[in-house]
C-alpha cells in the first residue's frame, strides 16, 4: 500500500537522482557549518560534487520519458540492442559513425544510428531502457552536450544529425 498518489510517485521517481544529488550538496552545507577550516573545505568539496552531480542528473532526467513506444533497449558491453515487436537490431558503439534524430509517423521521436558498414537502427526515444543511451552517447568522442540536449527540441521530419565520427571517406561505404 502506498501513501503517495501514483502521479506523485512517478514524479518523485523521475526526479530521484537530481534530489539525491541536491541532498548531497545540502550535506556539504551542513559540514561547512560545523566550523573549522577542515570542515569548511570538506563541506565546500561536498557541495561542489553534489551540484556537479545534480547538473548531470538533470541532463539525464530530460531523457527519461514516459514509456509509450514499443520495444526494449539494452546496452551491454558497448553494443546497443533494440528489440521491438516488428523490427529490431544491434549496433556497436565503437562502429557508430552517425547519430541522427528523426520524427517517425509525425510524432514518434527516434534515434537513427548508422554504423560504418551502412547498417542503420531506429530506436524510439520513448522505448523502455532508451534513457540509458544518454550516458553512452555523451561519452562518444566529439559529442557536444548542447547537440545531445537539442535532440529533444524542435521538429526533425527529415532527420537532424547531432553527431558524426570524423573518419576517412574511403572507410565509409557508398551512400545508397
Amino acid at each position: 500500500m502506498s501513501f503517495l498518489r501514483p502521479e506523485v510517485a512517478r514524479a518523485l521517481s523521475r526526479w530521484s537522482e537530481v534530489l539525491a544529488a541536491l541532498a548531497t550538496a545540502l550535506a556539504g552545507v551542513w559540514l561547512a557549518g560545523l566550523g573549522g577550516l577542515v570542515m569548511l573545505v570538506l563541506g565546500g568539496l561536498v557541495i561542489a560534487v553534489g551540484l556537479t552531480l545534480a547538473v548531470f542528473a538533470w541532463r539525464r532526467m530530460r531523457f527519461r520519458m514516459a514509456i509509450d513506444a514499443p520495444g526494449v533497449v539494452a546496452v551491454d558491453e558497448g553494443r546497443i540492442t533494440y528489440m521491438g515487436p516488428i523490427m529490431g537490431g544491434a549496433v556497436d558503439l565503437a562502429e557508430l559513425v552517425e547519430i541522427e534524430v528523426i520524427d517517425v509517423a509525425g510524432s514518434r521521436r527516434c534515434w537513427r544510428l548508422r554504423q560504418a558498414d551502412g547498417q542503420m537502427l531506429l530506436v524510439p526515444m520513448a522505448a523502455a531502457g532508451a534513457a540509458a543511451l544518454y550516458d553512452h552517447f555523451a561519452a562518444l568522442p566529439g559529442m557536444e552536450a548542447k547537440a545531445l540536449m537539442s535532440a529533444l527540441q524542435g521538429a526533425a521530419p527529415h532527420g537532424r544529425r547531432i553527431w558524426s565520427r570524423r573518419i576517412a571517406p574511403e572507410i565509409l561505404p557508398p551512400e545508397r
